[in-house]
């Protein structure tokens, strides 16, 4: 793809993320952009793979095209107007946090029976395993064993987000009635949805005060409580994606099951930060490795 150019002064800073930042167009309230830090093929694989996702039907923001300002490279989309994310909802509301993790639960929940084309997406353990080959932090026999534990785990053809955290599912209120939307795609794919769930706890459960206030804007307390309203939600309901669990289920056994796979999303965030988070891994030690 050969990026549209265009001039950052037509547009408005919203918010940033870890790895770009977002924009408002100044003057056609349809339009938003996300722009890329570094890592510009990022932004077209993240665009390619978006439009695939918004096809079937997944609920996502309407991708845009390619662009840069001559500097970075971005994706424009059709923006939503009064769209909140679940962890801005929750630190501007701290009261309703069990209502927006259960909402949030749902969401997930729906995502990960839905089956899409396995020949138009990876699967989530080749992109592990690409990740774990990649990995400059891990010793050879960490990353045999982790493998092993990769590829001993359920397939499955159902969607993954691929990093699915509460600030990448966002609503808006349309006449009364909430819809609700996930963002940032770049890592969808499919397969067992454990592998996303790892992330919904690493983000609730594993950060500093200072992280979670800065990124998640919200407390440590109030991240805790958002995890155990969703957990409940997805886990114990009759509906649960997960055979294993449901109405019934050990939550001690959930939990021991979700720290492993958190401990899995170490792969992508070393991946991102280019150094190890051994506050991660931990969730690794005396398991996996």
């Amino acid at each position: 793809m050969q990026p549209v150019l265009i001039d950052l002064n037509d547009y408005i800073r919203t918010g940033e993320g870890a790895n770009g930042a977002s924009y408002n167009h100044k003057t056609d309230s349809s339009v938003m952009l996300k722009l890329y830090f570094r890592n510009f093929d990022a932004a077209e694989k993240e665009l390619e793979l978006a439009r695939k996702v918004y096809q079937t039907g997944i609920p996502t923001p309407e991708p845009g095209d390619l662009v840069t300002d001559g500097k970075q490279v971005g994706i424009r989309f059709r923006r939503l107007i009064g769209k909140r994310s679940y962890s801005r909802a929750c630190g501007d509301e701290p009261e309703r946090t069990e209502e927006y993790a259960r909402e949030f639960a749902r969401m997930c929940k729906k995502l990960h029976t839905t089956h899409v084309d396995t020949a138009q997406f990876e699967s989530v353990k080749c992109r592990l395993y690409n990740m774990l080959e990649a990995n400059p932090f891990f010793t050879p026999e960490q990353k045999c064993k982790i493998r092993d534990f990769i590829a001993a785990a359920p397939d499955a053809d159902t969607a993954i987000h691929g990093d699915l955290q509460f600030g990448n599912g966002i609503f808006v209120e349309e006449n009364g009635v909430r819809k609700s939307y996930f963002i940032d795609l770049g890592d969808f794919c499919y397969g067992y949805p454990m592998f996303d769930l790892g992330m919904v706890y690493l983000c609730c459960c594993l950060n500093s005060e200072e992280w979670t206030m800065e990124v998640n804007h919200m407390s440590n307390a109030t991240a805790a409580r958002f995890w155990e309203a969703f957990a409940r939600e997805y886990f114990l309901e009759p509906d649960c994606p997960l055979s294993a669990f449901g109405p019934g289920a050990d939550m001690e056994d959930v939990m021991r099951q979700v720290r492993i796979f958190a401990g899995l999303k170490t792969l992508i965030i070393e991946r991102d930060t280019h150094r190890p988070m051994p506050e991660f891994r931990a969730m690794l030690e005396g398991t996996v490795y």
